[in-house]
C-alpha cells in the first residue's frame, strides 16, 4: 500500500475560530463544568462554561487595552496550569497569536523565540522565567510588556466595551494564524511552525467526532494534562477537551503526577512512552522486594500480554478470544495486580493516548491486558500534532493507527511518509526556504520519517531519514527499533545507537537512577555507590548485555549491536542531551561522548 485517505467528518467553516466554543458553551449551557483547577491549598474547584468565558473575556479586554492588535505575537512561558489555558484563549479572543516558550528554556532559547517571532509581549509564570526574559530584553526591541501570570487580575480592563471586543472577534477567520510553535530543535535553531485556527480545529474536531469519540465525547469524560502545553501534542488535547466538553485539569510537573492522578481520577490520559515505561518499571521494582511478589508480577505480566494478544484481530476481523484457562488466570491477576495498577493512576482510566516515540508491542499488550488501552498516535508540530491514531475499536498494536478523518498519507519511493490535509501547517515563520523544502508543490508535507502502510491504512513508523545509520559495509540501519527495545528494560533510561561509517553497530546506554536503587539492594551493592562506579560492574554489564541480546532479536545480524558503553550520567534536558519533548539530541550526544564512541571501535 502506497497511499491511503480517510474522508473528513468535520469541515471547518471559513468563519470558525478556536474561541467559538468558549462563548458558545457559555451562552448555551453556562452551568456546565468545562475545567477543574487546583486550589492553592488543596483540592480542586469546578470551572463552569460561564466562569471560564468570563475570565477569557476579561483578560482579552485587558490585552486590547494594553495595545495588543490583531496578529500581534504574545509569548507564554509557563508550566502546564489552568492559567495557561485562560491566557491562550484570551490571546485568540483578542485576535493575537500565542507563542509558547518551554518553561525550561535557557535565556538564549528564550531570546531566539521572542526575537524571531517578533513578540510584543510575554507572560511569565515565575521570577526565574521573568529573569530569563529580562536578560534578553536588550536584544528584543519589539517587546513592550512582560506580564506575570500571578498578576492577571491587574491586566483586566473595563474600558474596553463588549462591542469593541465583539468587533475584534468578528474580524478573525479560520485561516488566521493562531499560534507559532517552535520545534524542539534536535539539530540547529528551532523553527517556528505557523498553525492556523483551521489547522487546530480540523485536527481536534475530526478526532473528537470520529477517531476518538469513545474517549472524548462521553458523559463524565475528563483528563489530567501534565505534558508541557508548549508542545503541540498537549495543545491539541487542550483544544479537543474544550471542543468536546471533556473536563480539562492541569498538573504542572510530570515527575509528580502520580500524586495528582488519585486526586482527580481522570477517564483518559495523554502521555509519552517514557511515562508508560516508568509505570511498568515501578510496578516491577515494587514486586521485586520479595521473590514471591516478583514471581507473581512476572506471571501477571505474561498473562496480560497473552490476554491482549488473544483479543479479536485489531484491524477489525473477528477473533477467537482468550480460552477458559487464560480467562481464569487473568481474573486472578486482575485482583492481585492489575486493579492496583489501575488504582495507582486514578482508578478510572480506560484509555490513554501515546505519542512522541514508539511504545512497543510488549507495553501495548501489557497495558491493554491490564485494563488500560493505550492508543498510539503519530504526528508532528507541522501536522498540528495529530495525524494518525489508533481507534478504541480499531487498535492495531505496533502501529500508530490510521489517518485522522480528512488526512491522506503517501509513502514515497524512498520510504518517506508524506501527509496532506487541513492539519498541515501554513509554513515556517519567516523561513520560506525551509517551508519549500518541507511542503512540495502538490501540498504534501515531507515528514522526514520513514514507514510503511498495510492494506487497511495502518501506519508503521520505522525511523527518521536523517537518523539512518550507514555502516562502513553499506548497511542501512534504523536506530529506533533497537533503541525502543532497549528502553523497555527497567534499568535503562536512555540509549543512542551509533555506527555511521563504522564497521559495526554499537550504542551508548544511560541508567535509570530510581531503578538502580532497587538493583543495588538486590545485588548487594552499597546504597551510596555512585552510578559512575557501577558502569564497569560485571553484574550490571551482564544485565545490560542481556537487554542488548534481546533487542538484537528484532534485527538482522548486520544491524545488531556488537558493543555498548554504560555512561556515568543520564541524558537530560538540563545537560542539553534531550529536547523538552524528551527526544535525544544525537549531534550533541555524539559530540559530548566522542571519546567513549571512539573507544567502542578502538
Amino acid at each position: 500500500m502506497r497511499e491511503f485517505s480517510v474522508p473528513a467528518l468535520a469541515e471547518v467553516p471559513a468563519t470558525a475560530t478556536l474561541t467559538d466554543v468558549v462563548f458558545g458553551h457559555a451562552d448555551e449551557s453556562p452551568g456546565t463544568v468545562m475545567l477543574r483547577k487546583a486550589n492553592a491549598g488543596s483540592g480542586w474547584s469546578d470551572v463552569t462554561a460561564s466562569q471560564f468565558a468570563g475570565e477569557v473575556r476579561a483578560l482579552a479586554r485587558g490585552l486590547i487595552s494594553a495595545g495588543i492588535g490583531p496578529g500581534d505575537r504574545i509569548g507564554l512561558m509557563s508550566r502546564t496550569c489552568y492559567a495557561w489555558t485562560v491566557i491562550d484563549y484570551a490571546i485568540w479572543t483578542a485576535g493575537a497569536v500565542t507563542v509558547p516558550v518551554y518553561e525550561t528554556s535557557s535565556p538564549e532559547q528564550v531570546q531566539w523565540i521572542l526575537s524571531d517571532s517578533g513578540a510584543v509581549a510575554v507572560f511569565a509564570e515565575t521570577t526565574a522565567h521573568a529573569s530569563a526574559i529580562g536578560d534578553s530584553k536588550p536584544a528584543l526591541p519589539e517587546l513592550r510588556h512582560v506580564w506575570m501570570i500571578a498578576d492577571l487580575a491587574d491586566l483586566t480592563s473595563p474600558d474596553i466595551s463588549h462591542e469593541q471586543l465583539a468587533e475584534r472577534m468578528a474580524g478573525r477567520t479560520a485561516d488566521d494564524l493562531a499560534t507559532i510553535i517552535y520545534t524542539s530543535g534536535t539539530t540547529g535553531r528551532p523553527k517556528g511552525c505557523e498553525l492556523t485556527h483551521r489547522n487546530l480545529l480540523s485536527g481536534a474536531r475530526n478526532a473528537v467526532q470520529g477517531a476518538l469519540t469513545e474517549i472524548f465525547d462521553i458523559k463524565g469524560s475528563s483528563t489530567l494534562l501534565f505534558l508541557p502545553l508548549a508542545h503541540s501534542f498537549a495543545r491539541i488535547i487542550q483544544v479537543g477537551c474544550l471542543e468536546s466538553g471533556a473536563v480539562l485539569m492541569h498538573w504542572p510537573d510530570s515527575s509528580t503526577v502520580a500524586k495528582g492522578l488519585p486526586e482527580t481520577s481522570p477517564s483518559f490520559l495523554l502521555a509519552v512512552p517514557r511515562v508508560f515505561e516508568k509505570v511498568f518499571n515501578s510496578a516491577q521494582q515494587q514486586a521485586a522486594a520479595s521473590a514471591a511478589k516478583s514471581k507473581i508480577f512476572k506471571a501477571a505480566a505474561a498473562t496480560a500480554i497473552a490476554f491482549s494478544k488473544a483479543q479479536p484481530d485489531e484491524s477489525g476481523s473477528p477473533g477467537g478470544g482468550p480460552g477458559i484457562g487464560l480467562r481464569a488466570r487473568h481474573g486472578l491477576f486482575d485482583r492481585l495486580v492489575y486493579s492496583k495498577l489501575r488504582a495507582a493512576i486514578g482508578g478510572q482510566v480506560k484509555y490513554a493516548v501515546s505519542g512522541g516515540a514508539p511504545l512497543g508491542d510488549r507495553l501495548g499488550h501489557f497495558f491493554r491486558g491490564s485494563g488500560i488501552t493505550v492508543l498510539e498516535g503519530y504526528g508532528l508540530t507541522e501536522t498540528s500534532a495529530a495525524a494518525f491514531v489508533n481507534r478504541p475499536s480499531r487498535n492495531k498494536i505496533g502501529t500508530v493507527g490510521q489517518p485522522l478523518p480528512g488526512v491522506s498519507v503517501r509513502i514515497a519511493d524512498d520510504g518517506e511518509i508524506l501527509v496532506a490535509g487541513p492539519i498541515v501547517f501554513r509554513g515556517y515563520w519567516r523561513n520560506a526556504e525551509a517551508t519549500a523544502e518541507t511542503i512540495d508543490a502538490d501540498g504534501w508535507l515531507h515528514t522526514g520519517d520513514i514507514g510503511s502502510l498495510d492494506e487497511a491504512g495502518f501506519l508503521s513508523v520505522t525511523g527518521r531519514k536523517k537518523e539512518l545509520i550507514v555502516t562502513a559495509g553499506g548497511k542501512n540501519v534504523a536506530p529506533a527499533v533497537l533503541e525502543d527495545c532497549l528502553r523497555s528494560h527497567p534499568l535503562i533510561s536512555q540509549t543512542m545507537v551509533v555506527g555511521d561509517n563504522r564497521p559495526f553497530i554499537a550504542c551508548l546506554v544511560t541508567l535509570d537512577p530510581d531503578a538502580m536503587e532497587h538493583w543495588k539492594a538486590q545485588h548487594g551493592k552499597p546504597a551510596d555507590t555512585p552510578l559512575a562506579e557501577l558502569a564497569d560492574d560485571p553484574d550490571l554489564i551482564a544485565e545490560i548485555q542481556a537487554a542488548v541480546d534481546e533487542a538484537n532479536k528484532a534485527v538482522s545480524r548486520a544491524e545488531s549491536i556488537r558493543k555498548f558503553k554504560i555512561l556515568a550520567s543520564d541524558f537530560t534536558e538540563a545537560n542539553g542531551h534531550l529536547t523538552p519533548s524528551l527526544k535525544v539530541k544525537r549531534s550533541v550526544v555524539a559530540k559530548d561522548y566522542a571519546t567513549e564512541i571512539d573507544a567502542l571501535y578502538a
